[in-house]
């Protein structure tokens, strides 16, 4: 697992596209995946946040807070471009923050109401996509040549002890 800075610095230009498809309405906006207590999945739309060197996001309380209380791990997939169908796709582990200092500035620097009972949780990397489908799309409708997708993709490198690493 990777904080979204680990990842920037390790991948900046495939960070940077994906920060631009998630920011692309202004505000973040992206499709999260949860996994329900039965296993099965649940998606909700949420507004990530970047702030400083983190990706973040505020979660009301709501089945997905509960959720990832509960199993941290998420998928995070960006709005559909109006002008194209490029896609980016995070996944990783999302942990509550527990740093007064962290949650009163980006709550401050967003506005978060404190008469609202959210909680932040900061968003890790495990690993990550960004799709270009070309002009014509991911499905066009045209029977034009069909343009060969680009896609980038970065995995965290695996954090076990050095002894484990080596015992295979």
């Amino acid at each position: 697992m990777a904080s979204w800075s680990e990842f920037a610095a390790a991948e900046p230009s495939l960070a940077a596209g994906i920060r631009a498809l998630l920011q692309q309405y202004g505000p973040g906006m992206g499709y999260l995946a949860t996994i329900r207590p039965d296993g099965g999945p649940r998606v909700h739309p949420i507004s990530p946040v970047f702030a400083g060197a983190g990706l973040y996001c505020f979660l009301v309380n709501s089945p997905k807070r509960r959720d990832l209380e509960r199993d941290p791990r998420y998928a995070l997939h960006s709005y559909p471009p109006e002008e194209s169908d490029d896609e980016a796709y995070l996944s990783g582990r999302a942990m509550p923050v527990r740093d007064p200092r962290t949650i009163t500035a980006i709550a401050g620097a967003l506005r978060a109401s404190p008469d609202v009972d959210w909680r932040l949780f900061e968003l890790s990397v495990e690993s990550a996509t960004l799709r270009h489908h070309g002009p014509s799309g991911a499905v066009p409708l045209a029977a034009a040549p069909l343009p060969i997708p680009i896609a980038q993709t970065w995995r965290a490198p695996s954090k076990l002890p050095r002894t484990l690493a080596m015992a295979g």
